[in-house]
């Protein structure tokens, strides 16, 4: 194939959206022709960003018609899909971010309009009668190992912590610990059996 000697002098061309519309028409052209030309392109990158088919089909809409009603297009800062894409970016954005708002602001709501529901007083006195044997469970082993679950319960203390306030070794701490869950397991599970 020969190249023709015009085509070798001619600047490389940016890449264009496939149709009859060119750049510099695109801000006065036909709005079927843009959205035929680069509404596939702008599909997927909504449907990309917000992961719904109805949210691309509605983002996309918007796109096409923001573009067409602000009229801000320069086709000297570079080709239309571009910009459409880097518009359809930018607005999928937004909308993310506002439905984050929205989730955040009906949390708080909830929050103030539905409290935690009120126990029921077979429900306290059943809490009540757990904590209680709990507590003598506690009570029951080795003072030592209750001093590690104490501190990694109540204290929120990781194993290492209480090793390094207690001048302990971790194994031996892990140990208590162990040995302490195992007591209190076998304490609670006779304490449920009786009447």
């Amino acid at each position: 194939m020969a190249l023709n000697p015009s085509d070798a002098d001619a600047p490389p061309s940016r890449s264009r959206p496939r149709g009859p519309l060119d750049d510099r028409g695109a801000a006065t052209g036909n709005l079927a022709e843009l959205y035929d030309s680069c509404g596939g392109p702008v599909y997927r990158l909504a449907l990309r960003l917000c992961r719904s088919t109805h949210e691309a089909e509605d983002l996309t809409h918007d796109v096409f018609l923001r573009f067409w009603q602000q009229g801000r297009y320069d086709p000297d800062r570079g080709p239309v899909l571009a910009y459409l894409l880097l518009l359809t970016r930018s607005m999928a954005l937004n909308r993310i971010q506002q439905r984050a708002n929205r989730w955040q602001l009906v949390q708080r709501w909830s929050e103030h309009l539905f409290p935690a529901a009120v126990p029921t007083p077979h429900d306290s006195a059943e809490a009540e009668d757990l904590a209680e044997r709990v507590r003598s469970a506690l009570a029951a082993i080795p003072a030592s190992q209750r001093q590690v679950l104490e501190m990694a319960y109540y204290e929120g203390l990781s194993q290492s912590a209480i090793g390094a306030l207690l001048e302990l070794p971790l194994g031996t701490v892990k140990t208590r610990a162990r040995q302490g869950l195992i007591r209190l397991r076998a304490l609670l599970h006779d304490s449920c059996a009786q009447p």
